[in-house]
């Protein structure tokens, strides 16, 4: 009778066994970046979730670590000896020490997306980092979407808001969407956790649209104009942030600064600028184009500027 044909590996279990070689043999070493699972799912012909598989496989095995700034590199405490083994993580001595309570999951789900982005975050990888079954975590939050929304909650609670403020609708329009731009620098995932069309009802983002609503207070707008300018109002800062965000997982992605891209480009673009076909934009300073945040300070203030000639219309029209 012949022997049944032996099952090939799953697909995740030949990416970390080739990334484990590369970096047993020293191909790879000790804080060397890892592809990210976007590139390892290109490289490799896989779908997404077979990446992070992988990618969850090395970070259970001691293998690769998250450092900010850089991604995903392998580990300065590398466990050579050992095999790594998909069904066994070798993080279950790091276990959870005190109860596990909700601020300790959104802590550490909050810590993952700053160093990783918000794909890097799930129930398997969170219950891995805290040392704690997958299924403790449901006591805390419902799901997936549940645990973004908390996390995007708690981010915009470490924003605190004055009552009543500085005088002034346009001082606190400044005030707030200044803010709001400062949690999406220092948490470059906060533009995809908020949803215009789908609105969580959780305390902290409340507070700021209703901070918003009151700072328009005496103006006599309908409250349809001014929830719209709240929405406009963080519409415009997440725009900016979105491609802050992009810029920031590019660089580590590619590993290539955007100084080194623009420089990289600087000779096709003489090219092209010096053929006389573009006479003004040849004339712009290069920096001009990736100073996001003078973009947002500009995009900021000729928006309030719109808002103050609808504000003006509507005081002299109304009764």
């Amino acid at each position: 009778m012949p022997s049944p044909t032996p099952r090939p590996d799953p697909p995740f279990r030949r990416i970390v066994e080739e990334i484990r070689g590369r970096i047993l043999t020293g191909d790879l070493r000790p804080g060397d970046r890892i592809p990210s699972v976007r590139q390892i799912a290109q490289r490799w012909g896989v779908a997404a979730a077979t990446a992070s598989r992988a990618m969850a496989t090395l970070r259970d095995s001691g293998l690769v670590e998250t450092t900010v700034g850089s991604g995903t590199v392998v580990s300065s405490h590398t466990r050579r000896k050992y095999p790594v083994s998909p069904a066994v993580p070798q993080r279950q001595a790091r276990a959870f020490k005190q109860p596990l309570g909700r601020m300790h999951v959104l802590r550490a789900a909050i810590a993952i997306a700053d160093a990783e982005g918000l794909d890097a975050v799930s129930m398997r990888r969170l219950a891995v980092d805290l040392g704690a079954g997958p299924m403790s975590l449901y006591r805390h939050v419902a799901n997936k979407d549940d645990l973004v929304t908390q996390m995007a909650d708690e981010v915009f609670g470490e924003s605190e808001l004055p009552d009543p403020g500085p005088p002034g609708w346009r001082a606190k329009l400044e005030l707030v969407a200044h803010q709001q731009w400062e949690l999406c620098r220092r948490h470059l995932w906060l533009p995809r956790a908020v949803s215009f069309t789908r609105p969580a009802l959780v305390p902290n983002m409340m507070a700021h649209t209703e901070w918003i609503l009151r700072a328009l207070d005496g103006l006599e707008l309908p409250m349809t104009t001014r929830i719209r300018e709240a929405l406009t109002l963080h519409g415009l800062v997440a725009t900016v942030a979105l491609s802050m965000a992009a810029e920031v997982e590019s660089e580590q992605e590619t590993g290539v600064t955007l100084d080194g891209w623009l420089l990289a480009q600087q000779k096709r673009a003489d090219q092209k600028l010096d053929s006389g076909r573009f006479p003004l934009l040849a004339t712009i300073p290069p920096e001009t184009a990736s100073d996001l945040n003078g973009l947002f300070e500009y995009g900021l203030a000729r928006h309030l500027d719109g808002f103050a000639t609808l504000v003006q219309g509507h005081a002299r029209t109304r009764p």
